[in-house]
């Protein structure tokens, strides 16, 4: 089996911050960018004449100012447009994060450099900062290992506890501690899972709870999937229209950042099924009576199981860019994902370079001045997923901790503001491969097979039964099933926890900020530190050859370095019951002749099985009209009135209706 350890590469470049009062080059050490192409945050100025220049079009080739156009002449330019197309419904919070100042200004290869055009970009006082197109690089050329169909059909027949055959084999969702024991060595501990048995006590997923992954193309028709993937009902069945006008063409599954199409693809010949694996890790169909079980797949209901949102940023061989991602994770946030599944990031900064070769990013500051636009996409995603009126307001973003052994988390997912994960095995133990210490937040399954060398399963192969069992596409494997390991396995298991976590404050309509529900997290995970004694043992086991000469390391290092623990899913739900706080029906602002859609179910706990009585104080201001299990408010005239909602369980909730030329749904233009 081949390594499976999904982390990607970005490797560091450069950045040129161009600020008022700070202009600062970080100098290249090598060029692993997009040629031909540079990414500005010009000043706001110089963007609103681009956007009249494009009213007819998304590209142009000159700005409309005369210092910048003097630039662009002497390049070749081939193009300018914004890095983020208009999404018409987003396009306020496009504006105030100031992502909408962001562009691409591509540019004959062959006349100039990348950072020669950089830099005479950033010496013109309305470019706010210059950026190069990273290339996004995997760390990995492995894939996964199958699960043969003859497997299947045996652990089928034989070990089946529940409708879902496979979840025997998983013990990182249930882990009764009697999987890895041989020779009286016992390589697994009673509870060494992330605590699902206990959850699903109490939830097991909600069908409006959305999550991005971005990763490489999901299998959609995978039978133990199709039923929890997302789907933008918006948009036409046509991968050649924009029927929602979000700007991106036939998004109906989410969308491919690679090609720049809605065509999700996930049989590349070179692909590994890491993004197939992911979804499956977090939302596989549950007591759907085959394959395998997942963290937040429901019960088999219609309406449960959180979706997955297609972001594909890899596909085959060709390597994604930063444009691709961070384009990615606007669009997730926008289209109404509240969870964003990495499984990529830069090495760490104090990784091996003779193994890993030049090290990422060692700080926070220096991220933050090597990524801008990067970090930009992801204030933007934890700041505007959700909302104010909804279960969580803001976004979560978890990453991988990074495959390189080394001492330290690496970036984005290092920075305060997001959760990055470390891997586990089946005994609380860190597996051999896993980045820990500074910027790690917490740990999960992310299986061990050099670990588990010695345990043989039916099939002979060595260790694969210590990693993690998922979904695949056909292609991969025939049974649809396999494994894999990797803190990119670790990550999805916390992607998933946090779903269950927000589906739960769904069910009981407790309204988080992210930042709550994330410290919820970190606080709920089981404490490992007392793991860490003795040394582990394994050998490094390489594909075609089998497992190697024994190996060892000692754990001690790994003490306190490993987060605050492995996520427990039971305990966030237990504490999200107390916490957070009672949704209310939300004040509406309304445009003349306008209307707003509200579900008022949403905001009363038991809501799907009430019945509503709503009362306007002022009639002439506003009207409703009653659509099945929704409300039509229709804003009539300029002005502002009482309301109220009567739930038949008799809560009441008082609201304010505004109406004003010029309103939205989402407030004032």
């Amino acid at each position: 089996m081949n390594k499976s350890k999904f982390l990607y590469i970005v490797m560091l470049l450069f950045a040129f911050s161009c600020s008022n009062d700070l202009s600062q080059t970080i100098e290249p050490t090598e060029a692993p960018y997009v040629e031909g192409e540079i990414l500005v945050k010009f000043s706001t100025e110089v963007a609103d004449l681009i956007d009249v220049a494009t009213a007819e079009g998304s590209r142009v080739t000159r700005s409309g100012d005369a210092d910048v156009d003097s630039v662009l002449s002497t390049i070749g330019t081939c193009s300018v447009e914004r890095v983020f197309p208009v999404d018409t419904t987003a396009e306020s919070n496009t504006v105030e994060s100031g992502l909408n100042l962001w562009y691409v200004v591509r540019f004959d290869r062959n006349k100039c450099s990348a950072a020669d055009v950089a830099r005479q970009f950033s010496a013109l006082g309305k470019v706010q900062i210059v950026d190069v197109n990273r290339n996004v690089k995997r760390a990995y050329t492995g894939k996964a290992t199958p699960l043969s169909k003859s497997r299947l059909e045996q652990i089928s027949a034989t070990r089946a506890t529940t409708s879902d055959p496979l979840l025997a084999a998983q013990w990182n969702l249930i882990n009764n501690g009697e999987m890895f024991v041989k020779d009286g060595v016992v390589k697994s501990v009673k509870d060494a899972d992330v605590q699902c048995a206990g959850a699903w006590e109490r939830s097991t997923g909600d069908n409006s709870v959305i999550v991005a992954v971005l990763d490489e193309g999901i299998f959609v028709d995978h039978p133990d999937l199709k039923a929890n993937i997302w789907i933008n009902e918006d948009e036409v069945n046509d991968v050649y229209t924009d029927a929602d006008d979000n700007g991106y063409k036939g998004d109906i599954y989410g969308y491919n950042f690679v090609h720049n199409t809605g065509h999700i693809v996930s049989n590349n010949a070179l692909d590994s099924g890491h993004g197939t694996h992911v979804a499956g890790v977090i939302s596989a169909v549950n007591n759907n009576g085959q394959g395998i079980s997942s963290i937040a797949g429901g019960d088999g209901s219609a309406d449960s199981g959180v979706k997955i949102m297609v972001c594909q940023i890899f596909s085959g061989n060709i390597s994604t860019s930063i444009l691709s991602t961070v384009r990615a994770i606007k669009y997730a946030a926008d289209n109404g994902a509240v969870v964003l599944q990495c499984s990529w990031g830069y090495v760490s900064g104090r990784a091996n370079e003779y193994d890993w070769g030049e090290a990422g990013f060692e700080s926070q500051e220096e991220w933050e001045r090597g990524a801008p636009l990067e970090k930009d996409a992801l204030d933007y995603f934890t700041h505007n997923a959700g909302s104010p009126n909804g279960v969580i307001d803001g976004g979560i973003a978890i990453f991988a901790a990074g495959n390189e052994s080394a001492p330290m988390a690496g970036y984005p997912g290092a920075s305060d503001d997001y959760v990055s994960v470390a891997a586990t095995a089946a005994d609380f133990t860190p597996a051999v491969y896993t980045n820990y210490g500074p910027g790690t937040t917490v740990s999960a399954p992310g299986g061990d097979q050099d670990y588990y060398y010695d345990y043989v399963d039916d099939t002979h192969n060595y260790g694969e039964v210590g990693c993690v069992l998922s979904t695949l596409p056909y292609h991969i494997s025939k049974s649809g099933y396999g494994y894999m390991e990797g803190t990119s396995m670790a990550c999805p298991h916390v992607s998933g926890v946090v779903a269950l976590g927000i589906s739960y404050a769904t069910q009981l309509r407790r309204h988080f900020k992210a930042k709550e529900l994330q410290e919820l997290l970190i606080n709920t995970t089981v404490p490992v530190d007392s793991y860490m004694t003795g040394v582990k043992e394994y050998r490094r086991y390489v594909a075609d050859i089998g497992p190697q000469q024994p190996m060892q390391f000692k754990l001690e290092p790994y003490k306190n370095q490993m987060g605050s623990g492995q996520v427990n899913a039971a305990a966030l739900l237990k504490a999200i019951a107390g916490a957070g706080e009672k949704m209310h029906f939300p004040n509406l602002y309304i445009g003349v002749e306008s209307q707003v859609v509200v579900a008022p179910a949403r905001y009363f706990e038991g809501g799907d099985k009430l019945s509503y009585e709503i009362t306007i104080a002022n009639s002439a201001v506003a009207s409703f009209e009653k659509q099945g299990a929704k409300v039509i408010f229709k804003g009539l005239k300029s002005g502002s009135t009482k309301a109220s909602v009567k739930a038949s369980n008799g809560e009441t909730h008082d609201f304010t209706i505004t109406v004003r030329e010029g309103a939205t749904d989402n407030g004032w233009l």
